[in-house]
């Protein structure tokens, strides 16, 4: 896999996608019904991971107290709000506009104060953060390596990364990109299967950043559970990963 840089991450066409789902994004039954029925497997894993990470917390109702935690590719916030809920101080960015306003209203009406920017990460002037989050999102970006890069760079000694993202696979190209967006369960245009990652290509581009990825988590479907966490990582999968 190729790690050259451009350095710009934001492709305007996929955050137009995506803002133009803005009004819907907090529909359970809207167009985006598979984040809502994926974001508690997410939360599951991100919950055993922390768990891990900061043992002495793993009791604690709010693991992330007196912790800052970064969501890129925010949204209007599934993730974020959670964060916050657990915690951690919260600060999500997002590439669409249209999407930090419909997560600045939603946590306005939640009673949660999180902090929410549009554009790209590396032009916020933001800091470390004890947790970087980016789920569903490096599959989006013009540049993944400098994608990675500037993530890593908001980590600090100590802190815990945690990601999610399609596996590149026959399995993949048929469920989730032919399947679900053909039959509407996820709006089309939404994926684009060369820029799904393989589970090779994240260890190395997290490699190359100064970071060292543990085991993945596969994210599977069946009838009976429905969307859960698997060996099997032909869909999707989540990682965690901390600073060399």
């Amino acid at each position: 896999m190729s790690i050259a840089t451009t350095g710009e991450t934001i492709r305007e066409h996929e955050a137009a996608h995506f803002g133009a789902l803005a009004a819907d994004w907090w529909d359970p039954k809207g167009s985006s019904a598979m984040l809502h029925r994926l974001n508690p497997v997410r939360l599951a894993f991100l919950r055993d991971c922390l768990d891990t990470h900061w043992p002495d917390k793993a009791d604690s109702r709010k693991p992330l107290a007196g912790k800052g935690a970064l969501d890129v590719g925010c949204g209007a916030g599934l993730l974020a709000e959670p964060l916050a809920r657990l915690g951690a101080t919260v600060t999500g960015v997002d590439a669409a506009a249209e999407n930090i306003a419909a997560a600045q209203d939603h946590a306005s009406g939640a009673g949660l104060a999180i902090d929410y920017r549009a554009g790209e990460l590396s032009a916020q002037g933001l800091g470390t953060f004890d947790l970087v989050c980016a789920m569903e999102v490096i599959e989006h970006v013009a540049d993944k390596a400098a994608f990675v890069a500037t993530l890593a760079r908001h980590l600090p000694p100590g802190g815990l990364m945690v990601l999610s993202t399609p596996n590149r696979t026959a399995r993949s190209r048929l469920v989730m990109v032919e399947l679900a967006e053909r039959t509407g369960m996820i709006p089309r245009g939404t994926h684009h299967w060369d820029d799904f990652v393989t589970p090779d290509e994240l260890d190395d581009l997290l490699g190359s950043a100064g970071l060292v990825m543990h085991a993945p988590q596969g994210i599977a479907y069946s009838p009976m559970k429905g969307l859960h966490l698997s060996d099997d990582l032909a869909l999707n999968y989540l990682v965690s990963a901390t600073k060399a």
